[in-house]
């Protein structure tokens, strides 16, 4: 008997109604469990293994990616029941337009009727208070995609407890791009001018003018005389002080001046104010908490261009060895122990340095 035989089997045996009542209340009892200790606040999945266990299964690709979706449906109900406040989820890979194109289309149009479900019977998303968010290169997505997606984003964008990230297309190279275009662009801008006639450069063109004029109008005078060329004649400051406003300038004398007569200094930001803070401002997730978990079913340990700025020193990463389709409480519920254990420890390893600190 293949594997999906007994797939089939073991699936209608556990919705039978007395399994779905133990399996109910077993799953409520371990998701109050691990509420009471530490919950990560954000979680991202590489929901990788859909084609795999197609072919495992000898169903098709796109009946694959079809149960990839079903998947990250009972995946949002855990986390949000835990406590998870942002999933963060790699659904579409700009990479990906390399793969055939019924494959493509198929993935767009199944994109298409989950989003068109969540819409019409969005009750997961209501119950937690989830909002959707698309994040990734719309330029290339096609117009009647873009309409479900935007019409997705704003059913639930009253939403204000949960966030749901939807990375459709999307490569962290991308994000990192336009994050740093954004900030050129932001440094680029000069600040409103300030509009006085007793700025600073307007005093120091007055005065790199009026040195220039009085040291070439002493020499004159003062060699027409036969007298020493540093010898200031007497009255020569009120003579200075009646100077016009019209003062040939240096070529290279600082400001600029416009038609009424008022000089305009224009500002930029300071370049050495641009950390790493400004750089998160820019991103996709400009708004959302640190990055604390990544999870990757199939057994690949690579990141695969995702989240790369986001993933940190103390961001956890575990990679599964199941397939994304198979994925469910039974293989997430090790993983948050694992974390939960490991936030522990860091507190353990940091808590006597802050006393030999404060000692």
């Amino acid at each position: 008997m293949s594997d999906l035989y007994l797939s089939r089997i073991r699936n209608w045996f556990l919705s039978s109604p007395p399994a779905e009542w133990a399996i109910r209340g077993l799953r409520e009892t371990l998701i109050g469990a691990l509420k009471q200790g530490p919950i990560p606040r954000h979680v991202a999945f590489v929901m990788d293994g859909n084609r795999r266990y197609a072919r495992s299964h000898k169903i098709e690709t796109i009946e694959g990616h079809h149960l990839g979706f079903e998947a990250l449906a009972r995946v949002l109900e855990i986390c949000y029941k835990c406590g998870v406040e942002v999933v963060t989820v790699y659904a579409f890979s700009i990479e990906n337009f390399n793969r055939p194109k019924y494959e493509v289309d198929g993935l767009m149009q199944l994109a298409k009727v989950k989003l068109e479900q969540l819409i019409q019977h969005g009750e997961l998303l209501e119950r937690y208070g989830a909002s959707v968010r698309v994040l990734g290169e719309r330029d290339l997505l096609s117009d009647d995609v873009l309409e479900v997606i935007d019409r997705a984003v704003s059913t639930t964008k009253n939403n204000k407890k949960c966030i749901l990230n939807i990375c459709f297309p999307y490569t962290s190279r991308e994000e990192m791009t336009t994050a740093i275009r954004s900030t050129v662009e932001e440094y680029s801008k000069s600040s409103a001018p300030k509009r006085t006639p007793f700025s600073q450069t307007r005093i120091t063109q007055k005065i790199m003018s009026k040195q220039g004029d009085r040291s070439g109008k002493m020499e004159s005078d003062n060699t027409s005389l036969g007298q020493d060329p540093t010898h200031t004649p007497p009255g020569s400051d009120d003579n200075e002080d009646s100077m016009s406003s019209t003062t040939t300038l240096y070529p290279d004398s600082p400001g600029r001046t416009s038609k009424d007569g008022s000089n305009h200094v224009t500002i930029y930001p300071n370049v050495e104010n641009i950390t790493t803070e400004t750089i998160d401002k820019h991103l996709y997730t400009a708004d959302c908490p640190p990055l604390d978990m990544f999870v990757r079913t199939s057994g690949v340990e690579r990141l695969s261009d995702f989240m790369l700025w986001q993933c940190h020193q103390d961001t956890q990463m575990f990679f599964l060895k199941c397939f994304w389709p198979e994925f469910d409480l039974w293989h997430f519920l090790p993983v948050l122990l694992e974390w939960q254990w490991r936030q522990k420890k860091k507190a353990m390893e940091e808590g006597p340095r802050q006393r030999v600190k404060t000692a």
